[in-house]
Order: C-alpha cells, then structure tokens, then sequence
C-alpha cells in the first residue's frame, strides 16, 4: 500500500529584498534558507523557516500579495514574548469564538502570518 504525503510551502510576493530580511529574518527570527536568481537584475526567489514553519519569498510578478497562511501553533505565548523581544509591533493574542488562541503578524508587502493554538 502506499502512503502518500503532502507538504505545502507557500510563496509570498515581497517587493524589496532588504525589506524582507529584515522582517523575517532579523525582526521575527527566521533562518534564511537559500536564495537564487536566475540573473544579476532578476528577482530573488527565498526560503525563510523557523521550526517547522517554511516559506518561499519571490520578488518575481507572477506571484500575489495579501497571502494569508494558517500556522498550527504550539507554545504561542512562547512565540508572542519572542517576537515582542525583537519585532517592532506587540502582536497580541485573542481567544476565538471557535475555542483557539489567535495572534496574526502582517509583513510589510501585505501578507498574513496567522498563528493558531488550540486551547486546552
């Protein structure tokens, strides 16, 4: 019998590199990956990650902006006191009619880090 196994890796439009790595690198305390271009002047393709979290960031046209990407979470108070420790703003924490704990970040090109923990 075979097992199949799906993993998904969003891709985010960023609109400046520096700008980028900044947030997620320096700012939320993302390991950058890997980058390439195809040339000197083309746009940068990137992986950013962070535990088991991994992103693709591309200056490249073709791919939107305003991604919002759902982040099964553990240990979001954990997160939350590591990101106010180095990000900017004090993302905060709410409960949802639906029974989770809910913190979103949005990156400087309009797309969503929606982090989610059951409650227990």
């Amino acid at each position: 019998m075979n097992t199949i196994r799906l993993k998904a890796i969003p891709t985010f439009r960023i609109l400046d590199y520096k700008k980028a790595v900044a947030f997620y690198v320096e700012q939320l305390g993302f390991t950058l990956d890997w980058e390439h271009r195809f040339g000197d002047s083309a746009p940068v393709y990137m992986q950013v990650s962070k535990n088991d979290l991994v992103l693709h960031l591309s200056e490249n046209e073709r791919f939107r902006a305003g991604v919002i990407v759902f982040v099964e979470t553990g240990g979001i108070e954990a997160l939350r006191k590591e990101f106010i420790a180095r990000y900017e703003a004090t993302p905060e924490i709410q409960s949802t009619s639906w029974g989770t704990k809910q913190m979103e970040i949005e990156d400087p090109f309009g797309n969503l880090l929606r982090f989610n923990e059951e409650e227990v």
